[in-house]
């Protein structure tokens, strides 16, 4: 099966103080939904008061990240059988955040 990443930018999601409590809810029980059929993998939101340290490839440390990168907001990774089974849980992500969600594909690794 492959993984996918569903995911949104923090400027993407428009949603109320007074609406974020049931969209959350609304998160959590797709979430749920996913673990109890068995394709969830992990899900989270960036911390984005802790920024982010670049590691270079000799092992210093330097705070930021690549040139031109920004991470931010919630992401969802699933492993299903095809992709019309990703765009339909992306689709139902998105209906539960009220926002566009992104799907991307992981690249087939055997040892992952």
């Amino acid at each position: 099966m492959t993984k996918y990443l569903i995911s949104f930018p923090s400027d993407a999601m428009q949603v109320s103080a007074e609406d974020l409590p049931a969209v959350g809810d609304a998160a959590r029980a797709v979430i749920e939904e996913a673990k109890a059929a068995g394709v969830y993998v992990f899900a989270g939101g960036i911390h984005e008061q802790v920024g982010p340290v670049l590691v270079s490839a000799d092992g210093s440390l330097s705070p930021g990240g690549h040139p031109g990168s920004h991470l931010d907001g919630g992401f969802t990774v699933l492993e299903l059988p095809t992709r019309e089974d990703a765009l339909s849980w992306a689709r139902r992500i998105a209906v539960a955040c009220r926002c566009a969600q992104e799907l991307r594909e992981f690249m087939y690794d055997p040892a992952s």
